[in-house]
């Protein structure tokens, strides 16, 4: 996805509003107010099942839960009402001792969005207690000067204004080969594909990428990432553990002093750096996106079996893309973005105002922590007449402002830098998959024009047989 959004070419949207400015201070010109019990409401109803899932790294069995009881369109649900209620926004909740604002209106999305680091900044401090467990100098996490070193090199390094990674040619054959270990597998199995397999696959790719070809079976440096971000779900309720993560730090500073050739730390430790960069502390992050990167993935693979057409029309441009050496497979791409969309791996996208900001209809103060709910604008059926199916056609031309916001890699200067590099491997690893194999949805039924508000991964399941 470019830092232009891409423009639906189905479905009718309410027209976005421009924000005006309101000569005020925050004293004197508050934004509205929830009360206590719809503050009660929202944090329930949205936020903790958001915080339980697993900000950092997901809990299965608490997923499983958040499915079963229907809870993310629950929190859909609230979120209208807020808004049916409040309109524009923002509005700001009644928390003792703690400024936050929820996010209501397309509009403000896309300026809060444009408008960082300044007034909103990334570096949200709920933020930054989570990811202080494993990357503390994160340009994510950072600010000023720090950050703008630190977002320059992940930049470079993903290669983010290029939907092909200039090194793409180096990782196709880590890609196919990887994939037709998994498919060994599979068949072993009897045809059965279930989440840890894929999950197993996708990150001997991301490893053999990302660190070099020696990282292909380094298990325990995904583990020891894993413990940490299981840290980092309990942000400042928990302890850092210090010697786990210099551990952590240490072993890709090794990878990164290694280089070794076809990875991408050996591209990063080739580019020129600031004195604050900190790579080891940047590539962490890659390593932690990789992961929902891994859950968009096995979902895509359910949308396609249960979308016949779709399938048959990305299998066509597969055949199409077997003559190049990184084939493009938009309509791939587009499925892994309906993916993100329809199930958001980052439901709460967060911002810090550094300052007070003048909306419509008041003042926000300095400080306050500004949630932007991904699920109320990704799936509000009163607005997008394809919130609920699978529509990857709504990504095939670019998208302006005027647009709804569909932010499934967040969105302005603060995008994702790696969302093109993880476009290109998702979907040439499920070419991969698909160009060989028939799949079948066992687990789940998926009704094509009533899609759930959560979709398990991890307890997904396919039956795999040759075309």
């Amino acid at each position: 996805m470019s830092p232009e959004h891409n423009r639906p070419t189905t479905g009718s949207m309410r027209p976005v509003e421009a924000a005006h400015s309101a000569p005020a201070t925050a004293v004197h010109n508050p934004l509205p107010h929830a009360n206590p019990l719809e503050t009660l409401a929202i944090l329930s109803e949205v936020e903790l099942p958001t915080i339980a899932k697993g900000p950092i790294i997901r809990r299965p069995k608490v997923v499983g839960v958040v499915e079963r009881l229907g809870l993310e369109a629950r929190a859909v649900k609230r979120m209208q009402k807020m808004s049916e209620k409040y309109g524009k926004g923002p509005l700001m909740l009644s928390i003792p001792g703690m400024n936050m604002a929820t996010v209501l209106d397309p509009e403000h999305v896309h300026r809060i969005l444009e408008e960082s680091p300044e007034p909103f900044a990334p570096a949200e401090m709920l933020k930054r207690n989570a990811l202080k467990h494993f990357e503390p100098k994160s340009s994510l996490i950072s600010h000023g000067g720090e950050r703008t070193q630190r977002r320059k090199l992940n930049e470079q390094a993903l290669d983010h204004g290029h939907p092909i990674h200039r090194m793409a040619e180096s990782f196709m054959p880590v890609v196919e080969q990887e994939a037709a270990e998994l498919l060994k597998t599979v068949d072993a199995q009897g045809g059965v594909l279930a989440y840890p397999d894929f999950l197993d696959a996708w990150f001997k790719v991301v490893r053999r990428v990302v660190l070099g070809e020696s990282y292909r079976d380094d298990k325990q440096l995904t583990e020891l990432t894993e413990k940490l971000r299981a840290d980092g779900n309990w942000a400042f309720f928990k302890p850092v553990d210090k010697t786990g993560r210099e551990s952590l730090l240490q072993q890709i500073k090794a990878a990164l002093d290694k280089g070794e050739p076809g990875s991408i730390a050996a591209f990063m430790s080739s580019l020129e750096m600031g004195s604050e960069s900190s790579p080891e502390n940047q590539i962490p992050q890659w390593l932690f996106a990789f992961d929902p990167a891994g859950m968009a993935s096995f979902r895509t693979l359910a949308l396609l079996a249960s979308h016949p057409d779709r399938l048959d029309a990305a299998r066509l441009q597969i055949a199409q893309g077997q003559e190049e050496k990184a084939p493009m497979l938009p309509l791939l791409r587009a499925s892994v973005l309906e993916s993100l969309r329809l199930w958001a791996t980052t439901p709460m996208i967060l911002r810090e105002t550094t300052r007070d900001v003048e909306f419509e209809h008041g003042v926000m103060p300095a400080g306050t922590t500004v949630l932007i709910f991904a699920p109320f604008f990704h799936r509000d059926e009163r607005n997008l007449d394809f919130a609920h199916r699978f529509a990857p056609e709504v990504w095939d031309k670019p998208r302006t402002r005027a647009d709804w916001p569909l932010v499934p890699f967040s969105g302005g200067t603060a995008i994702c830098p790696g969302r093109h590099l993880v476009l290109l491997l998702t979907s040439n690893f499920l070419a991969q998959i698909l160009g060989q194999r028939d799949v079948e949805l066992t687990s789940h039924t998926l009704e094509p024009g009533n899609l759930p508000a959560l979709l398990n991964n991890f307890t997904l399941e396919f039956e795999l047989s040759a075309l």
